[in-house]
């Protein structure tokens, strides 16, 4: 199976990127990771296809969410709940 790709682009004036104190290489990355980091947030992509998204490795992926302070897993008290009622009818 050939997975297609898209180029997907927009105009940015140079005065935001000075004025974030990054190149073009750094502020594409990080618009990456960011938004591969609100589709994850929202549950709209799982880990690996976040990490996908953003260019790294599931593993880096992680890496960096742990460098931004970004929970790896945020789960509600209810879904915990449940996961720990599902976890004590394992045998």
């Amino acid at each position: 199976m050939i997975e297609k790709t898209m180029n997907i682009s927009f105009s940015v004036k140079e005065d935001v990127l000075l004025t974030l104190k990054e190149n073009v290489e750094e502020f594409t990355q990080n618009m990456r990771f960011l938004s591969a980091l609100m589709w994850y947030r929202k549950n709209k992509l799982s880990l690996g296809k976040a990490a996908e998204l953003a260019g790294y490795s599931k593993l880096d992926f992680i890496e960096r969410m742990k460098l931004e302070n970004e929970a790896i897993f945020d789960f509600s008290p209810d879904q915990m709940a449940e996961i720990f009622a599902d976890a004590h009818k394992l045998p």
